[in-house]
């Protein structure tokens, strides 16, 4: 942790923090930490026994001006709400595992029709992808998420495309019908 002290005539800063007094004994207690070479407690605590690297600005012919606060973005962590399916556990993080997730089930492509693929949401928070050839029906994406994951042969469920959502009810429609073409199907369980 980079950590800036600054020196000021009526007291001392860390960072762009407030005015620290002299005369408090806490402050004092600290200064003297830092003048015997030492890391002070307070600092101690806030690294949890990582290094700490303290910069000293000399500012003592100065009063201490209070900084404007410069604008800092969000960086906290997010949640989606209202979401049809529950956040992904995993997800590819390289080239090679997004093949990996690409199976090898018995979805026949024929390579001289215009192909697409279908990236498939589950329920339980994984994905599948797929190519298919355009004229495939919406039920090949059922039966391969069947193949694919057969807990699901038992359990009742439904696809449905994302935004706008809309429930793929005819399932013998082909995909260049359906207006899926390389988008994400949801599934979800009744």
């Amino acid at each position: 942790v980079q950590i800036l002290l600054k020196l000021w005539r009526n007291g001392f800063s860390l960072d762009d923090g407030e005015l620290r007094s002299y005369s408090d004994p806490t402050n004092a207690q600290f200064l003297e930490s830092v003048k015997r070479g030492e890391i002070p407690v307070e600092l101690q605590r806030l690294v949890h026994g990582g290094q700490v690297s303290l910069d000293m600005e000399d500012h003592q012919e100065q009063e201490y001006v209070k900084p404007r606060l410069r604008f800092k973005a969000f960086s906290g962590e997010g949640q989606k709400l209202g979401s049809l399916t529950p956040e992904i556990v995993s997800t590819p993080s390289s080239p090679e595992e997004e093949e990996k997730s690409i199976l090898n089930t018995p979805i026949l492509i024929d390579d001289s029709m215009p192909a697409t693929k279908i990236q498939i949401r589950l329920a339980d928070g994984s994905r599948l992808i797929q190519r298919f050839n355009q004229t495939h029906r919406i039920k090949d994406i059922r039966d391969f998420i069947i193949q694919s994951r057969p807990a699901f042969a038992t359990t009742d469920f439904v696809l449905v495309t994302t935004f706008p959502n809309k429930e793929l009810t005819d399932e013998s429609l082909t995909l260049q019908e359906a207006d899926i073409l390389n988008t994400v199907i949801l599934q979800q369980l009744k």
